[in-house]
């Protein structure tokens, strides 16, 4: 028999998104289901035992586990506001915001909640997505895949490794492998630049002297029952293959560091509206979607590069999500922002009617561009903010916060060079 749970706000999610949302949430007033579908709360941060982690956030430096339990801690503390359902999978979400849920414990759940934050963060990119040709052996594996089987399960995937892609889970695991006795012998990035944190590439490959090369690509892996070898290839400005250019690698493991995507099944089934560009929904400043009392943060909304901005951002929509649980309603979404030059996407596209303060926005450029001017202007010509950087790159999200006492009109986030 489904059992129905009645609650202000259902969170979906309890990584580094969900617990601040559930946090927040809760000091608003809320009370607050928190579902996770992993046996303990954390999320990805779980298995992120490099340190780097809280030095925005808390002014110190923490690993991924240590980051995490902070915030599990201080969920716990708010036990009397905050419920944490465990092993609990989402299954659905429908327009009218009831979730449906199972766990091994009540069985099938329907949750009838006031609003909804998603927070159900991003999954890697496999083999598959890519397309690479050759053999199907073992020893392929995501990155994360690898960095879980290292620093969760203990296990070591291979001895002699490439890592296709430049993002920074592959380059952490670059040098983690190389902790762990093994022979990282390559980074291979299709592109003209690191999709990675400098910092990354500087403290995981240079400190190691594990080489990165540019424009460059797996094109075959081979191999029966194990990897054997992958063949390279460098490529064009176009991505295309330069014939010639092939180069056999000895190899055990192939690890794919290729890019992240939110994981969004469940905000499509509720037939809110997604932003190409990112992956995720289109969210006001608030970060409510396009179907009222449903909000999104993290990794779900844009994959961002630290687990501090990921916090700061899933602040904003527990606090909003907790006011709309209480008033019904928030004012509607009337003015766009949209991404001109070489911006390629910005967040939040809407800003609803009646904004508060200063406006973050975040954005990600197309291609690196030095040096670079940030012009954030009304649609009818006036310029709200003008900045000038020495470079910018797609590997790292901007951030630009405007005065919304200023916006007159559409809001233009244009990244030029100069």
């Amino acid at each position: 028999m489904t059992g129905v749970r009645v609650t202000d706000v259902a969170i979906i999610g309890a990584g580094p998104a969900g617990l601040a949302a559930a946090i927040t949430a809760a000091d608003n007033g809320a009370n607050v289901l928190l579902l996770e579908r992993d046996s303990h709360p954390g999320g990805i941060l779980r298995q992120c035992i490099h340190n780097g982690f809280g030095l925005h956030y808390f002014g110190e430096e923490l690993t991924g586990p240590e980051y995490a339990a902070r915030f599990a801690d201080e969920a716990a503390k708010r036990a009397g506001r905050v419920t944490l359902m465990t092993d609990t999978m989402a299954l659905s979400l429908s327009g009218d915001r009831t979730i449906t849920a199972v766990n091994p414990h009540d069985g099938p759940l329907t949750i009838k909640p006031g609003a909804v934050v998603l927070a159900m963060g991003c999954r890697e990119r496999t083999r598959g997505a890519l397309g690479i040709p050759g053999t199907r052996p073992a020893g392929v594996y995501t990155a994360g895949a690898a960095q879980r089987l290292v620093n969760l399960d203990g296990y070591l995937p291979g001895r002699r490794a490439v890592i296709l892609g430049s993002g920074d889970i592959g380059l952490i695991m670059a040098r983690r492998l190389t902790w762990e006795g093994a022979k990282v012998l390559m980074v291979c990035e299709l592109m003209n630049y690191s999709s990675g944190l400098n910092r990354n590439i500087s403290q995981c490959l240079r400190d190691y002297g594990i080489p990165l090369h540019f424009n460059t690509t797996v094109s075959r892996v081979h191999g029966a029952e194990r990897v054997e070898a992958v063949t390279i290839v460098s490529v064009d400005d176009k991505r295309q293959a330069i014939p010639g250019s092939e180069r056999l690698v000895e190899c055990d493991t192939l690890l794919l560091s290729v890019g992240l995507l939110p994981e969004n099944e469940l905000t499509r089934m509720a037939g809110i509206e997604l932003d190409p560009a990112t992956g995720g929904a289109v969210v006001d400043e608030r970060r409510q979607t396009s179907l009222p009392g449903v909000f999104a943060c993290g990794n779900v909304l844009q994959v961002h590069d630290l687990a501090d901005h990921v916090s700061r951002e899933a602040e904003t929509a527990g606090r909003y999500a907790a006011r709309f649980a209480a008033a019904g309603s928030l004012p509607a979404p009337a003015l766009r922002v949209r991404a001109e030059g070489f911006t390629r996407y910005v967040v939040p596209q809407r800003i609803s009617a009646k904004p508060e303060g200063l406006i973050d926005l975040y954005y990600r450029v197309s291609d690196a561009v030095k040096p670079a001017r940030l012009v954030v202007k009304s649609s009818d010509g006036g310029t709200i903010l003008s900045r000038r950087k020495q470079a910018m790159t797609p590997g790292e999200m901007e951030r630009a916060s405007i005065d919304s006492a200023k916006l007159s009109g559409d809001t233009v986030v244009l990244t030029e060079a100069i």
